[in-house]
């Protein structure tokens, strides 16, 4: 059993969770993770949600057949795509009697001391007002310079300037695995880990679906810069949203990635 402390917790979702392999939306379960959120809130728990899929919605809200490669188009398609994400979040979460705010963020405000002490500001005044904040990268204006290029990174930084106790990485697999499970069905899920090393990076695989950018890779990186704040980041399946219940009850799913705080 896994003791880990969870007062303040970040939650980042991507884009293979929220959406069908069509890159229609979730709904369904967009409104569980909506759900757990809003309980863990209503317990006393600061929360903050950062969530892929503004470009896989934009996607599938024009229509179109493919995610797009020129910078001008993705940054159109996002902001199509933030629009309606925003919307459904919003609806959800009203539902359960939770406000939320938007947050866009580049890179050049972490990276800038005035921006990073505002943004710190920004979250600190919202969860104290009771507000979920939902972030997401700018990616209507991000470009090469300023961007994080994956919301894994982003949301490591974000859980950094909120000073979160844990962070929750959803993706579409089970955690770490000792060999990319995709080609060797005898690859063991390593449950826990304390030691972020240049062989567990080497073995973390590459990109993710067609619709994210993130792959183990970004997530193991997101894990290490977390944990220079002594954040213990897990990485879980996200399918089931309430696999969060289990993580913050310190039952053994998915990888943990310790800060070296807790007790196991």
């Amino acid at each position: 059993m896994r003791k880990l402390k969870s007062d303040t917790v970040v939650v980042k979702i991507g884009t293979s969770s929220l959406t069908y392999p069509n890159g229609k939306m979730n709904y369904r379960r967009i409104e569980k993770l909506v759900m757990v959120l809003s309980d863990l809130k209503n317990q006393g728990k600061h929360v903050v949600l950062v969530s892929s899929g503004a470009i896989g919605v934009g996607v599938a809200k024009l229509n179109l057949q493919k995610k797009p490669t020129e910078v001008k188009e993705k940054q159109a398609t996002a902001a199509v795509g933030q629009c309606q994400l925003m919307a459904i979040y919003d609806k959800f979460f009203a539902q359960y009697g939770q406000d939320v705010a938007q947050i866009l963020i580049t890179k050049y405000i972490i990276d800038n001391e005035h921006s990073r002490h505002n943004a710190v500001n920004t979250f600190s005044t919202l969860l104290d007002m009771g507000v979920i904040p939902i972030v997401n990268e700018n990616d209507v204006i991000s470009t090469e310079e300023i961007e994080f290029g994956d919301n894994d990174t982003l949301s490591a930084y974000v859980a950094r300037l909120v000073g979160a106790d844990l962070l929750i990485i959803l993706t579409d697999i089970d955690g770490y695995y000792s060999e990319n499970p995709k080609e060797n069905p005898d690859a063991k899920l390593i449950r826990d880990i304390y030691t972020i090393t240049d062989e567990i990076k080497e073995k973390a695989g590459g990109a993710g679906s067609k619709m994210g950018t993130g792959g183990m890779y970004t997530k193991i990186l997101a894990a290490e810069i977390a944990k220079q704040d002594e954040i213990t980041t897990v990485i879980a399946r996200g399918d089931d949203p309430e696999i969060i219940y289990q993580i913050i009850d310190g039952e053994a799913v998915g990888t943990a990635f310790h800060s070296g705080k807790e007790t196991v």
